[in-house]
């Protein structure tokens, strides 16, 4: 153990090993600026996780669609929407050679990352077939950026 009276005698005291309360705050310094810099970039990959869920569904939906037209010789109809592909129809014109169990896996129809029904449009606005979009973060028509609506229409660079 040292003494304590070593400084005021000129004597050189014994140092502990640890850090300085300098080294300490630079550490926490460095490590907040990166955590600025970091967190931002990771904050947002949740929502593109979400939008890429929602291409992918929309891509799967559309191959159920082709299945069913391949059976039926047409796509279901607005009024029967995508229930079509996992009940078979009983409005509107009604499938000859619906298929037992239905079109997609699980016999349901997904909801989209946000928890909402896709919106189904046959003919389509956009495409002469169907249309098949996924209103986005913002459950609005259109929008921008991270609100943009998910679609079967325009490419990922495109939208």
């Amino acid at each position: 153990m040292s003494d304590p009276t070593a400084f005021r005698k000129g004597k050189r005291i014994d140092r502990r090993p640890g850090f300085t309360l300098i080294e300490i705050l630079v550490v926490v310094v460095i490590l907040g600026i990166l955590a600025g810099l970091v967190i931002p970039r990771i904050a947002d990959q949740p929502e593109k996780a979400r939008r890429t869920k929602a291409r992918l569904q929309i891509e799967s939906l559309e191959t159920a669609l082709k299945l069913f037209k391949l059976d039926n010789g047409y796509y279901p109809t607005t009024e029967q929407g995508l229930e079509a592909l996992v009940r078979k129809p009983t409005i509107g014109r009604v499938p000859v050679r619906w298929r037992d169990g239905g079109y997609l896996e699980k016999n349901q129809v997904p909801k989209d990352p946000w928890g909402r029904d896709f919106v189904y449009i046959s003919p389509g606005i956009h495409l002469q077939d169907f249309d098949l979009y996924s209103l986005g973060t913002d459950g609005e028509p259109g929008g921008e950026g991270t609100d943009a609506d998910v679609n079967n229409w325009e490419t990922e660079a495109g939208s």
